[in-house]
């Protein structure tokens, strides 16, 4: 009988905290990034990228940021293709670890310092290499990180608790995420900054830095060689993709999951725009609204847990999706329903803080839950490769939701003139929806009920 050392709390703590950093540049750029560069009216921002548009609703960021995703189409595969291949002494994931987080904190900075203070094609240029080599050291670090997940977590229980732990601190990187603009109020008050361009570009540079040192802590506290069976797979790469997305749950799961980021990511680039143009209040209550979001999630992370130990995550994750849709339909109304700005904007903040409690704890047990069946049934390791695919869904589905909605800006983004902004909450009912239909194909009890039966023949014993 084999034995395998399961992963103390305190290394469960540490690995979860890299998850912490990673959230906090992934989110930076998802809240910021559009508001940056197509600024509403008062916002105090310049104008860095020409606002042309083509084809009557494409514009130029949106151009930009389609083209970080078809990179990602490539360096997703090879990254998880050349962890899951890795021969060292420190194990398949922990050296990709080390060498992604700070290249990718110091590029995410860059993409707020334009070299150019006039709207021009230099610009678009400076943006276009720091986005592509931004989300190819995010790719270095991410695809390891979460190929570790059900390779620390030896059981179903154990990786569901492993992701409930990076959940919590994937939510506590978009809280920090949406502190920039509290932030960039603290710089230009404590060194007398009158640019606001100049007070944001020193916040971002704070939270990036922040982002580095939790992004190195699980590679420095977690032993791959103890706790993880670091086999390297020799499968050539484009077989090994082939071979994930014919595994017919994980392509129910990743159709779902494409489309559930493409409404989340629509949602977090428009919550600017929907409170200052939908609802007109203060940019500075995003760093108030994501906070509450936030902190509801986590009153539901304990019932999270324990009823998906009892009710299994399907059924949660598809109640989840359904209940976002109608959230999602209730954005196209703000501001013009009978009642108060604010009151409307914890409405929304609090409808969309449970179902995302679920959403962000209970898909990446899942997959892990697919990547170990898959294991077991096979005997091929390539737990890098399901979450460089499921990665790979993750930025389709941001950049999507960040092309749908610099798309829609196009028929208005103003206030008075914000139909472009309502229009992306039905763009969000409809994915969502989308999502909750499709996930419904995927058999959870077949694939647990295999997984026990398969540790038991084999004699696997965790302490």
């Amino acid at each position: 009988m084999r034995t395998i050392e399961k992963l103390p709390g305190g290394k469960q703590i540490a690995y979860s905290i890299g998850h912490l950093g990673l959230s906090i540049l992934i989110n930076m750029v998802n809240l910021q990034l559009v508001y940056f560069y197509i600024p509403p009216e008062g916002s105090g921002l310049d104008l860095f990228i020409p606002q042309a548009v083509f084809l009557v609703v494409l514009n130029t960021l949106t151009l930009l940021v389609a083209s970080g995703r078809l990179f990602d189409a490539i360096t997703d595969p090879w990254i998880a293709h050349l962890s899951d291949g890795w021969k060292g002494r420190q194990g398949r994931r922990i050296p990709f670890l080390k060498v992604g987080a700070l290249p990718a904190a110091l590029l995410c900075i860059l993409l707020f310092v334009p070299v150019s203070q006039e709207a021009g094609w230099v610009n678009i240029v400076w943006l276009l290499v720091i986005q592509l080599l931004f989300y190819l050291f995010l790719t270095v670090y991410a695809i390891p990180y979460l190929a570790l997940l059900p390779e620390l977590g030896h059981t179903t229980l154990d990786r569901l608790n492993l992701s409930t732990w990076l959940s919590i601190t994937y939510a506590l990187g978009i809280i920090m995420a949406a502190q920039v603009p509290i932030f960039a109020d603290i710089f230009a008050g404590v060194l007398h900054l009158t640019d606001a361009v100049r007070a944001l570009q020193f916040a971002i540079a704070f939270v990036a830095c922040l982002a580095i040192i939790f992004m190195w802590v699980p590679a420095v506290f977690i032993d791959e060689s103890r706790y993880c069976e670091s086999i390297p797979t020799a499968m050539p790469l484009f077989d090994s993709l082939k071979r994930t997305f014919r595994n017919k749950n994980f392509a129910y799961y990743a159709v779902a999951e494409l489309a559930f980021f493409i409404g989340l990511s629509i949602m977090t680039t428009g919550f600017l725009y929907y409170i200052t143009v939908l609802l007109q209040l203060e940019e500075t209550m995003m760093s108030v609204l994501m906070p509450v979001m936030i902190v509801i999630s986590f009153l539901f992370y304990p019932a999270v847990n324990l009823v998906a130990r009892k009710k299994g995550k399907k059924g949660l994750i598809v109640a989840s999706f359904l209940l976002m849709s109608v959230v999602f339909l209730m954005i196209y109304f703000m501001g013009n329903v009978p009642l108060g700005n604010l009151t409307q904007a914890y409405l929304i903040t609090v409808s969309f803080a449970v179902p995302l409690a679920f959403v962000a704890i209970l898909p990446i047990a899942v997959l892990a839950d697919i990547a170990e069946h898959d294991r077991l049934k096979t005997g091929i390791k390539q737990e890098g490769m399901y979450f460089a695919a499921r990665t790979l869904m993750q930025k389709f589905g941001q950049t999507l939701g960040i092309v749908l909605f610099a798309m829609a800006t196009s028929f208005g983004k103003d206030v008075g003139d914000d139909l472009g902004i309502r229009l992306s909450g039905i763009m969000g009912f409809l994915l969502c929806a989308c999502a909750a239909l499709y996930f419904m194909k995927y058999n959870e009890r077949e694939l647990l009920a295999d997984i026990e039966r398969m540790q038991r023949e084999r004699g696997v014993e965790v302490r």
